[in-house]
């Protein structure tokens, strides 16, 4: 059996966002519903990916593709609250890139919920797997630093 992963510290990760619930985030338990954990996942690596020249979202010939996608949740977030989302990249591959991401409520020290995305790449028009291009590598380079600090 896998062993849970505990929380990680802000310190864990270089890049973040901060993002806000919603008041429709809520479920019937009065907490972020566990979709909503998945959609800051994928709103803060493609953000970073567009602001960054390494996604045209439009006409890009090569796009990520979830392969691959997990959470666990610690502690509850609900609206309303500020989150700071960290971004980090757990590993590059050759056709391939693990986003690792932690939701950080409100000023809190330690991970509400964290995860990962594995994404990969591939010709918008074949659907095949590529090498990752040059620009892709050089923008996410930068986010690595904090994965081998742990």
């Amino acid at each position: 059996m896998t062993k849970r992963p505990r929380p990680d510290k802000r310190g864990a990760y270089n890049y973040f966002q901060m993002m806000t619930t919603r008041w429709m985030d809520n479920d019937s338990y009065r907490h972020m519903n566990n979709t909503t954990y998945y959609s800051f996942f994928d709103t803060i690596v493609n953000q970073y990916l567009i602001e960054n020249g390494a996604l045209d979202v439009e006409k890009g010939s090569v796009i990520g593709l979830v392969a691959e996608t997990t959470c666990c949740y610690f502690r509850s977030i609900g609206f309303p609250s500020k989150i700071n989302v960290g971004l980090r990249i757990g590993h590059l591959g050759n056709s391939s890139i693990r986003y690792e991401i932690a939701l950080f409520k409100d000023d809190e020290a330690e991970a509400s919920a964290q995860g990962h995305f594995v994404h990969v790449y591939v010709n918008r028009d074949s659907g095949r797997p590529i090498a990752i291009p040059e620009k892709l590598k050089s923008v996410v380079g930068p986010l690595r630093a904090a994965a081998m600090a742990q």
